[in-house]
């Protein structure tokens, strides 16, 4: 028996196999072979097209039977991951009616704040753990606001992945966590937060079928079944916001495991039974995967919108010339030529929207003691690597203020975590253990479809081939030099 997994992210979307009877990831595919455009109409705003994403994850599958031999018809369940906070507006037939505003847009920031106010910054906290924010919620208030006759067409609003269950299924559904996502789930309640839609005047008929993570949501069309040559049996079983899925993917599912990720963005996730916030919104809580009335299960997480998209930046930008970009593995030898500290160059990666660690204020990126004598490109790579794990400890720091800590973070060895440089910073930086594994959202997309299929009865047999390839153990004289570098860099923001 088979499980696909679905990760939709903002560079590419990825798809896996699981052989569940194996315990093993049969074949994974990215789609499509350049990254995604993020479509920027005016300064601050990020768009991209649901309909190229449906395009692309029709792709993938086909790629999956065709190139990698994989028998579609033994797929059981498909589960989803997907870029978090993003808004699909839909019509009753589940056509978008504009592109999708994404995770880093900033346009809706503003809204956010005014509506947090509006409901009393104490009495927002208590209901949602914090401010509306930029999330989902106030993106949709901005197209009410902004674009009445857009907003007069809108059937359904979804999360970028409830789009791609709509697509298979022809069923409008959103989970609980994905409220939690858009600042629409009151945690005191457990239920949705309909304060929040009455404040910012937007009709409760416009949230879908309300489903949990895990269990059996829908059935897929068949017709869809039948153009994706898929099993008209399928069921969408799981789905999940891309940091709470990387968390699953990694069985960070307890209370103190710790999950991070350096992809487009840098993240920290950290596992809580409790409903922690932090005052001033720095970081924020989500429910997490495995989240159950009797069981409480939140996910607090911090966010760095410019980290891998820095490293793509500067792969372009060390690219110029020549025919060819220049490989992430050049980028990361050209790190490990520079000393610890690059030699005081220092570099702040904010330049891609918003950051939640400075209260969704606008940041931009910059570069601090460049030096044309003594600098050369090691010292711009490391010194970005540097100043991404310098950005990811300032809000580790928050999350220890509100008990959201420990001493071992797990990682996928992907993206900025194949390097070296970056995995011996942010070990020393931090002070934690980092453990390394071999997986991915879409694997994790596809164990989490077995387990809500019911094939494995619990999550921990589900992850129960998950092993650690590699740990990396801060040591003293570095975490010392680390310590005093952060310390400068953070006197300078």
């Amino acid at each position: 028996m088979h499980f696909l997994g679905i990760d939709l992210g903002s560079s590419s979307i990825k798809l896996s196999v699981l052989d569940a009877e194996r315990g093993d990831i049969i074949a994974t595919v990215s789609v499509p072979d350049s990254e995604m455009d993020i479509i920027a109409p005016k300064f601050g705003w990020a768009e991209q097209d649901p309909n190229l994403w449906w395009n692309y994850v029709k792709s993938g599958i086909s790629q999956l039977g065709q190139k990698h031999s994989v028998d579609l018809k033994r797929i059981a369940a498909i589960g989803i991951a997907y870029q978090m906070h993003g808004l699909v507006v839909t019509d009753a037939q589940l056509n978008p009616v504009r592109p999708s505003i994404i995770w880093c847009d900033s346009r809706a920031a503003e809204i956010g704040d005014s509506i947090y106010d509006l409901m009393g910054h104490q009495n927002a906290q208590s209901i949602i753990l914090g401010s509306p924010g930029n999330f989902t919620a106030s993106k949709l208030k901005w197209v009410k606001d902004n674009e009445p006759e857009t907003f007069a067409k809108v059937a359904y609003f979804m999360l970028p992945g409830d789009f791609i269950a709509a697509k298979l299924s022809g069923k409008a559904q959103t989970s609980t966590s994905g409220l939690s996502e858009a600042a629409l789930w009151n945690f005191s309640k457990g239920r949705l937060a309909t304060e929040v839609l009455e404040a910012m005047e937007l009709p409760t008929n416009l949230v879908p079928e309300i489903v949990a993570n895990f269990g059996q949501q829908a059935d897929i069309n068949p017709v869809v079944a039948s153009e994706l040559g898929l099993n008209p049996a399928v069921k969408i079983t799981y789905r999940a916001g891309d940091q709470p899925n990387n968390a699953l993917s990694l069985n960070v599912l307890k209370p103190g495991e710790i999950a991070t990720t350096a992809g487009t963005s840098a993240v920290v996730y950290a596992v809580s039974d409790n409903d922690t916030y932090d005052a001033n919104n720095r970081i924020n809580t989500f429910l997490h995967v495995n989240n159950t009335e009797s069981e409480k299960r939140n996910g607090v997480m911090l966010c760095i919108n410019g980290s891998g998209i820095l490293y793509q930046w500067l792969r372009r930008i060390m690219s110029a010339g020549s025919n060819e970009l220049i490989s992430y593995e050049k980028l990361n030898a050209e790190a490990a030529k520079a000393p610890v500290g690059s030699e005081g160059l220092r570099f702040y990666p904010f330049g891609n929207g918003v950051e939640r660690i400075f209260n969704n204020k606008p940041a931009t990126s910059g570069i601090q003691n460049l030096n044309f004598n003594i600098h050369q490109s090691p010292h711009l790579v490391r010194s970005a690597c540097e100043g991404i794990v310098f950005a990811m400890n300032y809000g580790f720091d928050v999350m220890k203020s509100v008990g959201a800590s420990g001493t071992v973070v797990r990682a996928g060895k992907a993206n900025l975590f194949l390097s070296p440089v970056f995995r011996e910073i942010f070990a020393n930086t931090t002070q934690t253990t980092v453990e390394l594994y071999n997986t991915a959202g879409a694997d994790g997309a596809a164990r989490g479809a077995a387990y809500g299929y019911g094939y494995y009865k619990s999550l921990d047999e589900a992850f129960d081939s998950l092993k650690c390839l590699e740990r990396i153990e801060p040591t003293t004289a570095l975490s010392q030099q680390y310590a005093e570098i952060y310390q400068n860099w953070k006197n300078t923001i």
